[in-house]
């Protein structure tokens, strides 16, 4: 099989080429004017950050890729679907005011941002996909009432699925809250009653009356719980712990299924950039510092190749000295390869790829191509 071809340029300018103009290169010379945008509907797929979270993707980027699909014939619109989680996203109206407060309004990105799945995150349509794991994915109607999709990812890490790249924006990010809770319900976490301090953070940002604190102990009711996990992204003091087994590579394996349902039917081009790469996912209402430098942009119309070039990019840097990679003896800073593994031991990226390659969606297998 030939392998997957990956567009790459690094995050230096010159006096004659700023960032937008070097991504707007990338993403031609990646061949985007292969897709017909001529009068189609094109969704770009985007995070738009929780609030107080600054390592979101800039909207000047989405502008780029705006400006493109409207010079291409195309009508781009910016989406995203509904948190499963309490936030600043969990309904389209605050989904809508967060995505303003952060800066993507039509006025600095140049087309308008619609929700993909509705006011209260129940508009979606059931997308058959047989998989191993899905057999209908409940995907945002936005999302697939557009004739073309585009995926642009903030490349950082995520508590759960190792890192969040092409295949989590896509899947993850498209899935209605129905179909976000399908994707989490297959480990949920338990409370380590030594190190739980009674906070009460958990219980802030569960959204299924999952969490109670008792005689100043946390405790997690399973049958509410929808296995989010975002209680273990919150906790203070690392007391709530996902459940062993493999749930986390479950997720993985649900999310591209997820995936799939988005892209199997539709022309697709993807966009990475790897910079400002966080431990954790964008969700989060804070973001820690960087773990590694800036790395580059990255464009593919292989979701998985992408994610693959992006990973093994990521993993050839240094680590940024006071990250959280170089705590708790955690990382050592030298001598490690797997920089996302080491910032979450119970998360296997590498699943997700090997699944999305197994059912279709690309490869894993790619050529890197500098510009």
């Amino acid at each position: 099989m030939e392998k997957s071809k990956v567009y790459f340029t690094t995050f230096k300018t010159s006096y004659t080429e700023n960032l937008p103009a070097k991504l707007r290169r990338l993403i031609l010379k990646a061949g985007i004017r292969e897709i017909d945008f001529t009068d189609k509907y094109a969704a770009v797929k985007i995070h738009f950050g929780e609030l107080g979270n600054l390592a979101f993707l800039r909207p000047n980027y989405a502008k780029v890729v705006v400006d493109l699909v409207k010079e291409l014939g195309g009508k781009a619109f910016l989406t995203d679907c509904n948190t499963l989680y309490v936030g600043s996203r969990k309904n389209a109206l605050d989904h809508l005011d967060t995505a303003y407060e952060n800066g993507f309004t039509p006025f600095s990105t140049g087309c308008h941002v619609l929700i993909a799945d509705g006011l209260k995150g129940t508009d979606e349509e059931l997308v058959p996909v047989d998989g191993e794991y899905v057999k209908e994915a409940k995907i945002g109607r936005a999302v697939m009432d557009a004739d073309v999709f585009i995926s642009l990812n903030h490349f950082k890490g995520h508590e759960m699925a190792g890192f969040g790249g092409a295949l989590k924006n896509i899947g993850m990010g498209c899935g209605s809250r129905a179909g976000k809770m399908e994707m989490h319900s297959e480990g949920k976490p338990y409370v380590n009653q030594d190190n739980c301090i009674g906070c009460g953070m958990c219980t802030k940002v569960c959204a299924h009356q999952g969490v109670a604190v008792t005689d100043k102990k946390a405790f997690i009711n399973h049958e509410n719980c929808a296995g989010c996990g975002r209680c273990i992204g919150v906790c203070p003091k690392d007391a709530i712990e996902p459940t062993f087994g493999n749930s986390n590579d479950v997720l993985n394996y649900k999310m591209a299924e997820y995936s799939k349902a988005v892209l199997q039917d539709k022309p697709h081009f993807h966009i990475s950039l790897v910079c400002d790469v966080s431990p954790n996912c964008d969700c989060h209402a804070e973001n820690d510092i960087p773990i590694i430098p800036d790395v580059g942009m990255f464009a593919s119309f292989d979701p998985v190749a992408l994610d693959m070039a992006c990973a093994d990019a990521c993993n050839r840097q240094p680590v940024i000295a006071g990250s959280v990679l170089c705590e708790d003896g955690k990382h050592e800073c030298e001598g490690h390869h797997d920089h996302f593994h080491m910032a979450h031991p119970d998360t296997n990226w590498k699943s997700c790829l090997e699944h999305a390659e197994k059912i279709g969606i690309g490869s894993q297998e790619y050529e890197l191509i500098e510009i």
